[in-house]
């Protein structure tokens, strides 16, 4: 099938991954950062049907019981949004969101365009990896404790700042117990729309709502047996905690449309990085579900407490980064390492993660200087450049730390400068910002009232 270059350019002015598929699930067009995903070339990939490429699938995914978008699309002529488990070019499965139009031309085709939002960044490191490479007591300890809760069937609610890794904790939780060999699903509750939200935990049967074409099974029934984890419980709304706390105490539901009642046997662990009990006491979280959530509570710490292992954990996340794009291993110098040593990270691993890809992208010949470490745009945080906390014992740096967080720059501050540079890196785009930071878009908006950003020029 030959190239068509106009809907190409087009479509290369998404950053997101984003494809154009005629009627035969045939990609006639895909843009630079979807060939770049899935690992193919744009040469070849002209010709191929989407479910071979997203799902290393022979057959379109309405065929295996998922929701398809372009046969929702194609039969309503309606726009339509779906979550659905992508494999990368590793074969590693991706959580991402697909956001489906339809397209007609002037002479009467009709092709779909969807656009990939992927909700998991696929090179993190797990928390075993980061065990291996890291040495702070206050982490391994944490991890420990996970260690220990997997030996258990209790809820595990998991406490951690934005960026620590509580994906990773869920997932090292279930693949130390006795299910490890069973599912695992997770679900971000503040990354799908809550009209969206019913369907996608229960799932839902024919002509359950407007374009409903099939049966879909719900991520609670996939996850039977097995683990499922919800990640940001705290954006849940009301409305749906009640119908969770009914699963989570009896473990029954019906699908949307249905009236057979489906049990499952699932482990929950959830996570979040809000004060549940002070949402308890403003009334938006409900007690019974906070006592049904927290049997086992662990709290993840941030980067900035466990300082020292910042050079393993950089040096283990360059080495992804380069084995993922193909290329020569890249390193930091010595005086790059001390300015990641001398940052509080507000946005922790993730953050130090985006640092490093930026870093990584701008070095001309894969030697990461200190010029190229952009840290938010606050090089006016307090650093300890001039004392190497790595070579301090464990006290001594923990009591460093504690100096710069009580700091007339407070970590308050340094979220709030943080937040502004990306507000202003993305041209106040406030999608795109959340998505950087990993939470939803309501907790950024909080985050922008409470700083008193300037939230007038925040755009969708």
């Amino acid at each position: 099938m030959k190239r068509n270059t106009v809907i190409e350019s087009l479509i290369n002015a998404q950053d997101l991954p984003a494809v154009v598929i005629d009627k035969h699930y045939r990609i006639i067009a895909a843009n630079r950062a979807y060939c770049d995903t899935y690992g193919v070339d744009v040469d070849t990939v002209v010709g191929r049907c989407c479910h071979d490429i997203s799902h290393h699938s022979p057959v379109p995914c309405h065929q295996n019981g998922e929701d398809c978008p372009h046969k929702a699309v194609l039969t309503t002529n309606n726009p339509f949004e779906v979550m659905h488990t992508h494999y990368d070019y590793a074969n590693r499965p991706d959580r991402v969101r697909i956001k489906a139009y339809p397209i007609d031309t002037a002479n009467g085709d009709r092709f779909v365009l969807e656009t990939i939002h992927r909700l998991a960044n696929p090179i993190n490191l797990s928390c075993e990896e980061m065990r291996m490479v890291g040495h702070a007591p206050v982490f391994l300890q944490s991890v420990e404790t996970m260690r220990l809760a997997a030996k258990s069937y209790i809820p595990v609610l998991l406490y951690g700042e934005t960026g620590v890794g509580k994906e990773m904790a869920a997932q090292y939780i279930h693949e130390q117990s006795a299910r490890r060999a069973k599912p695992y699903v997770e679900l971000n509750c503040a990354a799908i729309p809550e009209t969206l939200f019913e369907s996608e935990m229960f799932g839902h049967e024919r002509g359950a709502f407007t374009g409903c074409v099939g049966l879909k099974r719900g991520l609670l029934e996939t996850a039977d047996t097995g683990t499922f984890f919800l990640d940001e419980i705290g954006e849940l709304p009301l409305s749906m905690q009640v119908k969770l706390l009914h699963v989570f105490d009896s473990g029954e539901f019906r699908r949307l449309g249905g009236t057979s009642t489906i049990k499952v046997d699932v482990r929950i662990i959830t996570a979040t990085n809000q004060n549940l009990m002070a949402m308890v006491s403003d009334g938006s979280f409900r007690e019974d579900l906070y006592f049904r959530i927290a049997g086992i509570k662990i709290d993840i710490p941030p980067l900035r407490e466990r300082r020292t292992d910042i050079p393993a954990l950089a040096e283990a996340l360059i080495k992804r980064m380069c084995q993922r794009d193909k290329m020569e291993r890249c390193h930091l110098t010595k005086a790059a390492m001390e300015r990641l040593m001398g940052y509080n990270f507000p946005g922790n691993v993730r953050e130090l993660l985006n640092i490093l890809e930026q870093a990584r992208a701008i070095s001309p010949d894969g030697i990461i200087a200190p010029e190229h470490i952009h840290l938010g745009g606050n090089d006016h945080l307090p650093r300890a450049t001039n004392r190497n906390l790595a070579a301090l014992p464990a006290p001594a740096a923990r009591s460093v730390a504690a100096m710069e967080t009580d700091a007339p720059h407070s970590l308050a501050d340094a979220e709030a400068r943080y937040i502004a540079t990306l507000l202003e890196r993305h041209d106040h785009n406030r999608h795109a910002v959340a998505e950087a930071l990993g939470i939803s878009e309501r907790t950024l908006y909080r985050k922008i009232k409470r700083y008193q950003l300037n939230s007038h020029a925040v755009v969708e």
